[in-house]
């Protein structure tokens, strides 16, 4: 069901070695399988055919490939704030090593050592909705899960933190949009696959 009110699409990365194996891929600007470029591919006959006022993506390749392969790329804007979290000391470590480490961790509630905490991704978050709001259309947006989690929990008023509470698939489609105006936001459709 479509809104009378811009939405904003989010739209994860394609799949890449690391997130297949669970590793935290913040900084390192790793390429996509070919199954991570074959779901991209795929995501041009999954989005809607609508003129989106503003195409937007993280810095890192996963997020352009998965922008182009698309078919977004020429239209798209690199915007740092949309970058993942940055994971610090843990970048490259799975969660079930980081536990072994340290027990009862957990990426919301603790940050990283050497890296970014939810309030810093918040703010970031923060920064971009900023920029929704001053755009008068929909908008297209291609990240990594944990930056776009912790988006969907500001886009909705919750605290940073509040992200823990959404799962995001590689090449999934979620949407953000408005109920009965501009100052309700919610949720439309979420990690659809």
């Amino acid at each position: 069901m479509s809104s009378a009110y811009p939405e904003i699409y989010l739209v994860r990365h394609g799949q890449t070695e690391w997130s297949l194996s669970g590793r935290h891929t913040g900084r390192t600007d790793i390429p996509l399988t070919a199954a991570g470029e074959e779901a991209a591919r795929k995501l041009a006959s999954r989005l809607p055919a609508i003129d989106f006022a503003a195409v937007w993506s993280s810095p890192s390749q996963r997020a352009r490939n998965t922008c182009a392969l698309a078919g977004f790329g020429e239209a798209a804007v690199i915007k740092d704030d949309l970058a993942e979290w940055d994971y610090g000391a843990y970048e490259g470590v799975t969660t079930k090593e980081i536990l072994a480490e340290q027990p009862g961790w957990q990426l919301f509630r603790d940050g990283c050592p050497n890296g970014e905490t939810a309030a810093d991704v918040g703010a970031r978050a923060d920064r971009i909705i900023a920029g929704i709001r001053a755009v008068n259309g929909s908008v297209l947006i291609f990240s990594s899960s944990h930056f776009l989690r912790v988006f969907a929990a500001r886009w909705l008023g919750l605290p940073p933190e509040g992200g823990e509470h959404f799962i995001l698939d590689t090449t999934s489609i979620s949407v953000l949009g408005y109920e009965h105006d501009l100052s309700e936001s919610v949720i439309r459709r979420w990690n659809q696959t």
